[in-house]
């Protein structure tokens, strides 16, 4: 196994489950997107809790389950690869919030590595 060491950019979005492009799910038309692109990778993640611009608080709990759980979206690439994606979220979204940060990323192989 190896690892490699490196900065890269994570691209946060914060979206509703009930978001929707083109009658499909939001998120999946962004993890279709970046996949295409040709990013790292892309994972969606179902909140439990949460609120946003509406102020409404939607929750999973069984006396009041939410058809609009918040979900978040987290792809981890290089810098300029996530940048050059950036338009397509400007074409995907309404509203929401994506984040950008930079980060310290380790990533871990079982390939071997050869140098010259």
């Amino acid at each position: 196994m190896s690892k490699v060491h490196g900065t890269a950019l994570r691209l946060t979005v914060f979206l509703s489950e009930n978001d929707t492009w083109h009658y499909r799910p939001l998120f999946t038309e962004i993890v279709h997107r970046a996949h295409a692109a040709g990013l790292a990778g892309a994972s969606v993640f179902r909140g439990i809790e949460g609120f946003g611009a509406s102020s409404m608080i939607h929750t999973t709990r069984l006396l009041s389950l939410s058809e609009e759980l918040p979900v978040a979206l987290v792809i981890v690439d290089d810098d300029e690869a996530l940048r050059a994606f950036l338009p397509q979220l400007d074409e995907l979204l309404d509203e929401g919030v994506a984040i950008l940060d930079e980060v310290e990323a380790i990533h871990y192989t079982t390939k071997q590595t050869h140098s010259a």
